[in-house]
Parts: structure tokens; sequence; C-alpha cells
């Protein structure tokens, strides 16, 4: 774990049809060598609770940075892991608590 950051940037990405999605970064870090993303589509809204994201990895093809999913399981755990542990670090329970009893 070399380093991370949290961020919020805003990536579009064209899917397989064309579209474009807007995908707005909750994380990032270096794993092994490696940079990764934690993202969530823009506008997403989790009502204060945790929502499901999705994780790129930074690779060079034909000399340019690209995003790409991560094929390998045991590569997505790893990272997944990480970011798993990293966000429920931010989660402020006493905080939650405190909101649900008003």
């Amino acid at each position: 774990m070399e380093d991370n950051k949290m961020s919020n940037d805003f990536f579009t990405f064209v899917d397989e049809e064309g579209n474009e999605i807007v995908f707005e970064l909750i994380g990032q870090c270096e794993l092994k060598g490696n940079t990764y993303f934690a993202m969530i589509p823009a506008g997403s809204d989790d009502n204060g609770e945790f929502c499901e994201y999705n994780i790129l990895k930074l690779a060079i093809e034909d000399g340019e940075e690209v995003y790409v999913t991560i094929d390998d399981d045991d590569e997505f755990d790893m990272v997944a892991d990480y970011f798993d542990d990293l966000f429920s670090e931010e989660i402020d329970y006493d905080a939650t608590e405190e909101d649900t009893t008003k």
C-alpha cells in the first residue's frame, strides 16, 4: 500500500453501445505497483448508506493510459478488500446513530 488518495473527480466513459456514462471517483490507491480507482455513477443517491462501486485499473495500452476492469479474481479481491477497509474507516457510526435518534 504505497499511496492512496481520496478525491471527488469525474470521469466520462463510453460503453459498448456508444453511451457516455459519467462516474465519480471516490477512492484511489496504489497496490503492488498498480494504480486502482473506485468509482460510482455520478449522481448516485446512496441516502447516506454504503453503495456499490466499480473498480478500474490504470493500464498502458499502445503508449496511452487507459482504465480497464480487473480480470484476475485474486487481484480484484485484494483491491476490493483494500477499498472496503478504507471506506469502512470513513464511516462515523456514532454520527449515524445520533442522526437516527433525532
